[in-house]
Protein backbone atom coordinates (compact mmCIF):
# COMPACT_ATOMS: atom_id res chain seq x y z
CA UNK A 1 0.00 0.00 0.00
CA UNK A 2 0.91 3.24 -0.77
CA UNK A 3 2.23 6.09 1.72
CA UNK A 4 -0.46 8.37 0.50
CA UNK A 5 -2.85 5.89 1.95
CA UNK A 6 -2.02 5.54 5.48
CA UNK A 7 -4.15 7.60 7.75
CA UNK A 8 -1.75 8.37 10.48
CA UNK A 9 1.94 9.60 9.92
CA UNK A 10 4.48 7.98 11.86
CA UNK A 11 6.71 10.16 13.23
CA UNK A 12 10.68 10.01 12.99
CA UNK A 13 12.82 12.88 12.78
CA UNK A 14 12.53 16.45 11.37
CA UNK A 15 15.30 17.90 9.13
CA UNK A 16 15.62 21.51 7.27
CA UNK A 17 17.12 22.58 4.09
CA UNK A 18 19.09 25.60 4.33
CA UNK A 19 21.00 27.41 1.65
CA UNK A 20 23.20 30.43 1.98
CA UNK A 21 24.37 33.57 0.17
CA UNK A 22 28.54 34.68 -0.79
CA UNK A 23 29.19 32.41 2.29
CA UNK A 24 26.59 33.78 4.86
CA UNK A 25 23.76 31.90 6.35
CA UNK A 26 20.30 33.43 4.97
CA UNK A 27 17.79 35.10 7.27
CA UNK A 28 15.50 32.50 5.54
CA UNK A 29 17.96 29.82 6.76
CA UNK A 30 17.72 30.67 10.42
CA UNK A 31 13.80 30.99 9.84
CA UNK A 32 13.19 27.73 9.04
CA UNK A 33 15.85 26.12 11.56
CA UNK A 34 13.41 27.58 13.71
CA UNK A 35 10.54 27.05 12.20
CA UNK A 36 11.83 23.19 12.27
CA UNK A 37 13.13 23.01 16.23
CA UNK A 38 9.66 24.48 16.98
CA UNK A 39 7.65 21.07 14.99
CA UNK A 40 10.70 18.87 16.10
CA UNK A 41 10.03 19.89 20.15
CA UNK A 42 6.00 19.54 19.94
CA UNK A 43 7.32 15.72 18.12
CA UNK A 44 9.59 15.17 21.09
CA UNK A 45 12.31 14.46 18.05
CA UNK A 46 16.12 15.91 16.81
CA UNK A 47 16.04 18.31 14.16
CA UNK A 48 18.55 17.46 11.44
CA UNK A 49 20.08 20.61 9.02
CA UNK A 50 21.13 19.99 5.56
CA UNK A 51 23.77 22.16 4.95
CA UNK A 52 26.19 22.89 1.62
CA UNK A 53 29.04 24.86 3.48
CA UNK A 54 29.37 27.98 4.43
CA UNK A 55 31.83 30.20 6.50
CA UNK A 56 30.02 29.62 9.96
CA UNK A 57 28.22 26.03 10.36
CA UNK A 58 28.15 26.71 13.82
CA UNK A 59 25.47 29.75 13.80
CA UNK A 60 23.21 26.99 13.38
CA UNK A 61 23.59 25.78 17.02
CA UNK A 62 22.10 28.58 18.00
CA UNK A 63 18.56 28.14 16.34
CA UNK A 64 18.00 24.86 17.56
CA UNK A 65 19.99 22.20 14.91
CA UNK A 66 20.68 19.27 16.87
CA UNK A 67 22.79 16.96 14.10
CA UNK A 68 24.01 19.70 11.24
CA UNK A 69 25.18 17.83 8.04
CA UNK A 70 27.47 19.83 6.41
CA UNK A 71 27.64 18.27 2.53
CA UNK A 72 31.49 20.07 1.78
CA UNK A 73 31.60 18.87 -1.60
CA UNK A 74 28.61 20.50 -3.36
CA UNK A 75 28.35 23.74 -4.07
CA UNK A 76 25.22 25.55 -4.50
CA UNK A 77 26.12 27.89 -6.64
CA UNK A 78 28.03 25.03 -9.08
CA UNK A 79 26.44 21.52 -9.10
CA UNK A 80 22.55 21.34 -10.45
CA UNK A 81 19.71 21.03 -8.87
CA UNK A 82 19.56 17.61 -9.63
CA UNK A 83 22.39 16.86 -7.65
CA UNK A 84 21.44 19.07 -4.58
CA UNK A 85 18.09 16.78 -4.21
CA UNK A 86 19.91 13.29 -5.16
CA UNK A 87 22.26 14.14 -2.08
CA UNK A 88 19.09 15.62 -0.02
CA UNK A 89 17.41 12.09 -0.63
CA UNK A 90 20.50 10.29 0.81
CA UNK A 91 20.18 11.40 3.91
CA UNK A 92 16.89 12.02 4.24
CA UNK A 93 16.64 7.87 3.84
CA UNK A 94 19.59 7.39 5.64
CA UNK A 95 18.56 8.88 8.50
CA UNK A 96 14.51 8.31 8.55
CA UNK A 97 13.06 11.64 8.42
CA UNK A 98 9.87 12.02 8.22
CA UNK A 99 9.39 15.82 7.92
CA UNK A 100 11.30 18.05 5.87
CA UNK A 101 11.54 21.79 6.04
CA UNK A 102 12.65 24.37 3.51
CA UNK A 103 12.10 28.28 2.69
CA UNK A 104 10.11 29.28 -0.01
CA UNK A 105 12.90 31.18 -2.01
CA UNK A 106 14.04 30.15 -5.34
CA UNK A 107 16.20 27.69 -4.45
CA UNK A 108 13.05 25.90 -2.05
CA UNK A 109 11.22 26.03 -5.29
CA UNK A 110 12.69 23.95 -7.31
CA UNK A 111 14.47 21.22 -5.03
CA UNK A 112 11.11 21.12 -3.19
CA UNK A 113 9.74 19.01 -6.10
CA UNK A 114 12.15 17.00 -7.26
CA UNK A 115 12.63 15.87 -3.60
CA UNK A 116 8.60 14.99 -3.21
CA UNK A 117 8.91 13.00 -6.65
CA UNK A 118 12.00 11.13 -5.00
CA UNK A 119 10.78 10.53 -1.98
CA UNK A 120 7.28 10.18 -2.45
CA UNK A 121 6.29 12.74 -0.59
CA UNK A 122 3.87 15.04 0.65
CA UNK A 123 4.52 18.57 -0.68
CA UNK A 124 3.02 21.40 0.82
CA UNK A 125 3.74 25.40 -0.28
CA UNK A 126 3.33 28.78 0.80
CA UNK A 127 3.01 28.02 4.45
CA UNK A 128 2.44 30.91 6.62
CA UNK A 129 1.94 29.18 9.93
CA UNK A 130 3.34 26.13 12.06
CA UNK A 131 0.91 22.64 11.63
CA UNK A 132 -2.33 22.85 13.82
CA UNK A 133 -2.95 18.77 13.34
CA UNK A 134 0.49 16.59 13.48
CA UNK A 135 -1.21 13.36 12.92
CA UNK A 136 -2.98 14.49 9.22
CA UNK A 137 -0.47 17.11 8.99
CA UNK A 138 -2.57 20.47 8.52
CA UNK A 139 -1.08 23.99 7.65
CA UNK A 140 -2.49 27.35 7.29
CA UNK A 141 -1.31 28.19 3.48
CA UNK A 142 -1.15 31.25 1.34
CA UNK A 143 -3.58 30.52 -1.99
CA UNK A 144 -4.56 31.90 -5.37
CA UNK A 145 -1.26 33.85 -5.61
CA UNK A 146 -1.95 35.37 -2.19
CA UNK A 147 -5.37 36.54 -2.32
CA UNK A 148 -6.45 33.63 0.22
CA UNK A 149 -5.66 31.12 2.77
CA UNK A 150 -5.78 27.75 2.60
CA UNK A 151 -5.73 24.69 5.23
CA UNK A 152 -4.16 21.85 3.24
CA UNK A 153 -3.65 18.42 4.35
CA UNK A 154 -1.42 15.46 4.14
CA UNK A 155 -2.00 11.96 4.84
CA UNK A 156 1.87 10.84 3.39
CA UNK A 157 4.07 9.30 5.47
CA UNK A 158 6.62 12.01 4.90
CA UNK A 159 5.63 15.56 3.72
CA UNK A 160 7.70 18.81 2.33
CA UNK A 161 6.96 21.97 4.04
CA UNK A 162 8.10 24.85 1.98
CA UNK A 163 7.58 28.13 4.41
CA UNK A 164 6.68 31.56 2.96
CA UNK A 165 9.90 33.85 3.53
CA UNK A 166 9.28 36.62 6.63
CA UNK A 167 6.18 35.24 7.38
CA UNK A 168 6.38 32.98 10.35
CA UNK A 169 7.42 36.24 12.83
CA UNK A 170 10.11 36.45 15.07
CA UNK A 171 13.04 34.01 14.94
CA UNK A 172 13.99 33.19 18.45
CA UNK A 173 18.00 31.53 19.32
CA UNK A 174 17.57 28.17 20.63
CA UNK A 175 20.41 25.70 21.74
CA UNK A 176 20.48 22.55 20.55
CA UNK A 177 23.43 20.09 20.31
CA UNK A 178 24.85 21.16 17.49
CA UNK A 179 27.13 17.96 16.37
CA UNK A 180 28.42 18.73 12.65
CA UNK A 181 28.98 15.99 10.55
CA UNK A 182 30.82 16.64 7.55
CA UNK A 183 29.90 14.65 4.40
CA UNK A 184 31.04 13.67 1.22
CA UNK A 185 27.79 13.48 -1.06
CA UNK A 186 27.89 10.16 -3.53
CA UNK A 187 25.78 12.26 -5.59
CA UNK A 188 28.57 14.88 -6.88
CA UNK A 189 30.51 11.87 -8.23
CA UNK A 190 26.92 10.81 -10.21
CA UNK A 191 26.61 11.73 -14.01
CA UNK A 192 24.13 13.87 -14.45
CA UNK A 193 22.10 14.68 -18.00
CA UNK A 194 21.88 18.28 -16.47
CA UNK A 195 25.19 20.80 -16.03
CA UNK A 196 25.31 23.88 -16.02
CA UNK A 197 27.23 25.97 -18.41
CA UNK A 198 26.94 29.31 -16.71
CA UNK A 199 25.39 31.44 -13.89
CA UNK A 200 24.47 35.07 -13.47
CA UNK A 201 24.50 36.20 -10.21
CA UNK A 202 23.31 39.61 -8.36
CA UNK A 203 26.11 40.39 -5.63
CA UNK A 204 26.70 43.55 -3.07
CA UNK A 205 22.49 43.84 -2.90
CA UNK A 206 20.27 42.46 -0.05
CA UNK A 207 18.21 39.70 -0.76
CA UNK A 208 14.62 40.41 -1.59
CA UNK A 209 13.58 36.98 0.50
CA UNK A 210 15.80 38.61 3.45
CA UNK A 211 15.27 41.98 3.38
CA UNK A 212 12.61 43.60 6.27
CA UNK A 213 12.16 46.75 4.08
CA UNK A 214 11.73 47.18 0.53
CA UNK A 215 12.07 50.34 -1.46
CA UNK A 216 9.76 49.39 -5.06
CA UNK A 217 9.64 51.80 -8.02
CA UNK A 218 7.08 51.64 -11.12
CA UNK A 219 6.79 53.31 -14.30
CA UNK A 220 6.40 57.01 -12.86
CA UNK A 221 9.48 56.96 -12.80
CA UNK A 222 9.64 57.63 -16.13
CA UNK A 223 13.42 56.42 -17.07
CA UNK A 224 15.95 53.96 -15.71
CA UNK A 225 18.22 57.37 -15.22
CA UNK A 226 16.10 58.18 -12.36
CA UNK A 227 16.96 55.27 -10.13
CA UNK A 228 19.48 56.68 -8.24
CA UNK A 229 17.31 58.37 -5.74
CA UNK A 230 15.25 54.87 -5.36
CA UNK A 231 18.74 53.07 -4.74
CA UNK A 232 19.76 55.91 -2.41
CA UNK A 233 16.81 55.67 -0.30
CA UNK A 234 17.04 52.06 -0.08
CA UNK A 235 20.53 52.31 1.09
CA UNK A 236 19.50 54.67 3.76
CA UNK A 237 17.21 52.02 5.02
CA UNK A 238 19.39 49.36 4.66
CA UNK A 239 16.39 47.92 2.24
CA UNK A 240 16.42 45.58 -0.66
CA UNK A 241 15.27 46.86 -4.25
CA UNK A 242 11.91 46.08 -6.26
CA UNK A 243 10.37 46.98 -9.45
CA UNK A 244 7.11 46.01 -11.38
CA UNK A 245 6.37 44.17 -14.08
CA UNK A 246 6.52 47.19 -17.16
CA UNK A 247 9.24 48.31 -15.55
CA UNK A 248 11.51 44.90 -15.83
CA UNK A 249 9.61 44.21 -18.82
CA UNK A 250 11.12 47.58 -20.46
CA UNK A 251 14.31 46.57 -19.10
CA UNK A 252 14.59 49.40 -16.66
CA UNK A 253 15.79 46.63 -14.07
CA UNK A 254 16.58 43.51 -14.01
CA UNK A 255 13.67 40.84 -13.61
CA UNK A 256 15.43 39.24 -10.42
CA UNK A 257 13.66 42.43 -9.21
CA UNK A 258 10.36 42.30 -10.62
CA UNK A 259 7.95 41.21 -7.75
CA UNK A 260 3.94 39.97 -8.30
CA UNK A 261 2.24 37.55 -9.69
CA UNK A 262 4.36 36.21 -12.31
CA UNK A 263 7.24 37.51 -10.15
CA UNK A 264 8.29 37.52 -6.69
CA UNK A 265 6.16 36.98 -3.54
CA UNK A 266 7.78 39.00 -1.10
CA UNK A 267 6.59 39.43 3.18
CA UNK A 268 8.69 42.46 4.27
CA UNK A 269 8.34 44.50 7.42
CA UNK A 270 7.92 47.72 5.40
CA UNK A 271 7.01 47.79 1.48
CA UNK A 272 7.27 51.35 -0.26
CA UNK A 273 5.79 51.68 -3.59
CA UNK A 274 6.92 54.75 -5.43
CA UNK A 275 4.77 55.15 -8.91
CA UNK A 276 3.15 51.99 -8.86
CA UNK A 277 -0.43 51.88 -9.41
CA UNK A 278 -1.21 48.87 -7.12
CA UNK A 279 -2.85 46.50 -10.30
CA UNK A 280 -4.16 43.26 -8.63
CA UNK A 281 -0.93 41.26 -10.56
CA UNK A 282 1.66 43.43 -8.26
CA UNK A 283 -0.47 43.37 -5.32
CA UNK A 284 -0.75 39.73 -5.30
CA UNK A 285 3.03 39.42 -4.70
CA UNK A 286 3.41 42.25 -1.99
CA UNK A 287 -0.34 42.00 -0.22
CA UNK A 288 1.56 40.24 3.07
CA UNK A 289 3.77 43.18 3.84
CA UNK A 290 3.47 44.20 7.26
CA UNK A 291 3.20 47.67 6.47
CA UNK A 292 2.91 49.21 3.10
CA UNK A 293 3.48 53.34 2.21
CA UNK A 294 2.72 54.32 -1.39
CA UNK A 295 3.68 57.65 -2.89
CA UNK A 296 1.74 58.59 -6.10
CA UNK A 297 0.55 61.63 -7.82
CA UNK A 298 -2.72 59.63 -8.73
CA UNK A 299 -4.78 59.98 -5.19
CA UNK A 300 -7.49 57.37 -7.42
CA UNK A 301 -4.54 54.44 -7.67
CA UNK A 302 -5.98 51.53 -6.51
CA UNK A 303 -2.70 50.78 -4.24
CA UNK A 304 -4.07 53.48 -1.86
CA UNK A 305 -6.55 51.00 -1.14
CA UNK A 306 -4.47 48.29 0.34
CA UNK A 307 -1.37 50.70 1.80
CA UNK A 308 -0.85 51.76 5.59
CA UNK A 309 -0.09 55.45 4.82
CA UNK A 310 -0.32 57.14 1.46
CA UNK A 311 1.45 60.00 0.16
CA UNK A 312 0.05 61.87 -2.76
CA UNK A 313 2.86 63.78 -4.86
CA UNK A 314 5.54 63.28 -7.30
CA UNK A 315 8.05 61.07 -6.46
CA UNK A 316 10.61 63.52 -7.99
CA UNK A 317 9.65 66.07 -4.64
CA UNK A 318 8.58 63.56 -1.74
CA UNK A 319 11.25 60.93 -2.40
CA UNK A 320 14.50 63.39 -2.10
CA UNK A 321 12.71 65.24 1.12
CA UNK A 322 12.43 61.85 2.76
CA UNK A 323 16.24 61.36 2.25
CA UNK A 324 17.18 64.23 3.26
CA UNK A 325 14.88 63.93 6.19
CA UNK A 326 15.93 60.21 7.02
CA UNK A 327 20.26 61.58 6.69
CA UNK A 328 19.45 63.91 8.99
CA UNK A 329 17.86 61.62 11.97
CA UNK A 330 20.27 59.46 11.01
CA UNK A 331 23.13 61.60 12.04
Amino acid sequence: MKQKLFKKIKIMSVLTIIENWDGNFKKTSFESVSYGKHIADKLDSELFVITFGGDNVNQIKSYGGDKILNIININLEEDSNITIAKACAELINKHEISTIIMSNTNMGKSIAPLLASTLDAGLITNAIDYPSNYESLTIKCKAFSSKAYAQYQSKYLKNIISIVPNSIGEVNEKEGQGEVIEINSESHIQNNKLTIQSRHKLSGKISLGDANIVVSAGRGLKSSENWNMIEELADILGAGTACSKPVSDMGWRPHSEHVGQTGLAINPELYIAIGISGAIQHLAGVSSSKNIVVINTDPDAPFFKSANYGIVGDAFDVVPKLIEVLKEHKN
